[in-house]
């Protein structure tokens, strides 16, 4: 395999991502992958089964572009700013088509994607006893602890063909670092056949080398890398831009009109050629007031002796 991951996110889409796979976008608030959930929009890629531990714009978006057939989630919600009107009339009323969803909480979905990474058939999980999920999900199944002799759930491993999280910067081999909230990105990358990650930049070895503790993704679980700025707008990046909470709020009325949330789509994300391009319509002056001021943390020292810097040890 070619050491140099890097390729434009249109092209990572392209080669990746197919028609009726099943594919994690990953990152809790923080992070979350919007510019390559817009290219899967671009590309009327369809009949997709889309994991996402939290439900939210992006969800509606891809619902309401009929990219996807099947959602595998946990708790849906547009941050505080009000609901998914799209994703509710899909499940509530099959408008304009059914949506097929299983439901998880955020530790089973954990959990479904560590069982994956760890290729076990089944992971077992406690705070289902008293709850009425596995009422509405038949996958999550009682079973009788060997130890113990109690009762207990166990959940099926999750094993998307694609997972695709964005994070603050990466070398050209795909080492990945990132540092804020993480969600499950570590697991939904491992658990996945393959990953695609963009990043706000694109780093020098000796960055990552520098730090190593905040690589969180090494470079032989990354299939592609590519660089897209401003990736996760309209979440935030730490270190780099805020929440646009003022997106988040108009969402709500856009999303509850179908014909203006055709148009958005369609102007959005579909008028455009690429991220860039969304960005322009969103505007300058907006995506500046989001920049944050710097505010770099401690450092470390990751001291070696000199000889073994030489490459000799004495």
């Amino acid at each position: 395999m070619d050491s140099d991951t890097v390729v434009s996110l249109p092209e990572a889409i392209e080669r990746y991502v197919e028609d009726g796979a099943t594919v994690a976008l990953e990152g809790f608030s923080h992070l979350i992958p919007f510019a390559a959930g817009h290219e899967i929009i671009r590309q009327g890629i369809s009949g997709l089964t889309f994991c996402r531990l939290t439900p939210d714009l992006l969800s509606d978006m891809m619902i309401a572009a009929d990219c996807v057939d099947r959602l595998v989630c946990s708790f849906f919600a547009s941050g505080s700013a009000g609901s998914l009107y799209e994703v509710r009339r899909r499940i509530q009323s099959a408008d304009p088509r059914p949506l097929a969803v299983e439901e998880y909480s955020h530790h089973a979905m954990t959990l479904r994607y560590h069982a994956g990474a760890a290729r076990l058939p089944f992971a077992p999980i406690g705070s289902f006893v008293g709850s009425d999920i596995p009422g509405i999900n038949p996958d999550i199944r009682p079973v009788v602890d060997p130890y113990s002799g109690k009762k207990t759930y166990v959940v099926p491993p999750l094993n998307p063909d694609v997972t695709i999280i964005h994070a603050q910067r990466a070398d050209r081999h795909g080492n990945v670092q990132i540092w804020g909230i993480t969600g499950t990105q570590q697991e939904a990358v491992y658990a996945a056949k393959h990953v695609i990650v963009t990043v706000e930049e694109i780093v020098d070895d000796e960055v990552v080398r520098s730090d190593p503790n905040r690589t969180l993704i090494p470079a032989h679980a990354v299939d592609a890398v590519c660089e897209v700025p401003t990736g996760a707008h309209p979440s935030y990046v730490q270190g780099s831009y805020d929440r646009d909470n003022a997106f988040y709020r108009e969402w709500t009325p856009i999303s509850k009109d179908p014909a203006r949330l055709r148009e958005w789509l369609d102007t959005h994300i579909r008028g455009t050629r690429d991220h860039a391009e969304y960005l322009q319509t969103i505007g300058a002056d907006r995506l500046l007031s989001l920049r944050v001021d710097p505010r770099p943390s401690g450092t470390v020292d990751y001291g070696r002796r000199a000889s073994l810097n030489e490459g000799t040890v004495k």
